[in-house]
C-alpha cells in the first residue's frame, strides 16, 4: 500500500522520467476492478489528456499527483505504478495506461483498492483528496512539535488508541496501518494504548519517532514491503510487519507478535511495547 515514504519516492522519480513529456494516448479502466475508483468517466480520460504536457510530480501524504497542462492525475492507496522505457511488455491488466509520444509508458495497476483521479486544476471535489491538501505534511518543518500537541491534545481522542490516533480520518494523511507499525515500536508504545495513558514524555517520543521514522522511510526510497516506480523493493528494512512474526525483537530479542486490531494487523514487541 502506498503511503507517505512511497508517495515521496515515487514522485522523486516520475519527476526524473516524464517531466517535459507530451502525452498521446490513455487507456483508463481496460481491466474491469471492483475497488478501482475514478472521477468522472474513465472513458473521457483520453479525450481530456491526449496533448497535455508534464509539468512535475508532487505528492500530498499517500497521494501521486501529475500535472499535466491544466490537468490533474491523481492516484492514491494500493496502486502499483510503473515506468516502462517502451511499450513493450506491458502488464496483462492494468487500470489506467498513459503512452507519451516518445513511447514510454506509464501503467497504474489497482491491488487492493485505489483511487484514479482525473480532473480540471481547482475543480476536484473528492473529500480525500481536499483533506490531504488541506494539512501539512510530517516531512515538512510546519508539521512540528506544537501541531502535534494540537492534534494529539484533542478530547474526542483520549480514550482512543495510539492506531487510531495515527492511521484513521487523515488525521495525518499518508500515514497508514503500514508505517505505524514502526513509528510505535520506534517510541516504544503499544499499538492499543490509550491516548490519556501517555505521559507528556511519551508523547514527545511519539512526536520524534513519527518525524524520524518517516524520514528515513522517505530517504531510503520507501519500505522493502514496497516496490518503486521501477519495480525494486525499498531500502527502508521495515522492524515490525508481516515477515517478521516470530522474530526476535532488534532491541531486547523477544518474539515480534501479531494481533488483528480495528479492521487490519498489529505487530510489536510485547517487552518493549508494554500494554500499560
Amino acid at each position: 500500500m502506498v503511503e507517505l515514504p512511497e508517495a515521496a519516492t515515487l514522485v522523486e522519480q516520475l519527476n526524473i522520467e516524464i517531466t517535459g513529456k507530451e502525452i498521446s494516448r490513455i487507456v483508463a479502466a481496460a481491466s474491469p476492478h471492483k475497488f478501482a475508483w475514478y472521477t468522472g468517466d474513465p472513458q473521457d480520460y483520453h479525450k481530456l489528456l491526449k496533448g497535455k504536457m508534464i509539468r512535475q510530480a508532487l505528492s500530498t501524504g499517500g497521494i501521486v499527483e501529475i500535472s499535466a497542462d491544466d490537468m490533474r492525475i491523481a492516484l492514491s492507496e494500493g496502486i502499483g505504478l510503473r515506468y516502462h522505457k517502451d511499450d513493450q511488455n506491458l502488464p496483462a491488466k492494468h487500470q489506467l495506461l498513459i503512452e507519451f509520444t516518445d513511447k514510454s509508458v506509464l501503467t497504474v495497476s489497482v491491488q487492493m483498492y485505489g483511487g484514479i483521479l482525473c480532473f480540471k486544476e481547482g475543480t476536484c471535489e473528492t473529500d480525500y483528496y481536499l483533506v490531504a491538501q488541506g494539512k501539512p505534511s510530517p516531512l515538512s518543518e510546519e508539521f512540528d512539535q506544537n501541531y502535534f500537541s494540537n492534534l494529539i491534545s484533542v478530547e474526542t481522542l483520549q480514550n482512543k488508541s495510539a492506531k487510531f490516533f495515527l492511521a484513521t480520518e487523515q488525521r495525518i494523511p499518508g500515514l497508514g496501518n503500514g508505517v505505524l507499525q514502526d513509528i510505535l515500536f520506534a517510541a516504544k508504545i503499544h499499538p492499543r494504548r490509550k491516548i490519556n495513558t501517555l505521559s507528556d514524555p511519551e508523547k514527545t517520543t511519539l512526536f520524534f519517532a513519527l518525524k524520524s521514522v518517516l524520514k528515513e522511510m522517505a530517504d531510503k526510497g520507501g519500505r522493502d514491503t514496497e516496490k518503486d516506480l521501477y519495480g525494486n523493493s525499498g531500502g527502508y528494512i521495515t522492524r515490525m510487519g508481516k515477515n517478521k512474526v516470530g522474530q526476535p525483537c532488534s532491541q531486547c530479542s523477544s518474539p515480534i507478535l501479531k494481533e488483528n486490531y480495528m479492521g487490519g494487523s498489529v505487530y510489536f514487541c510485547s517487552r518493549c511495547q508494554e500494554m500499560k
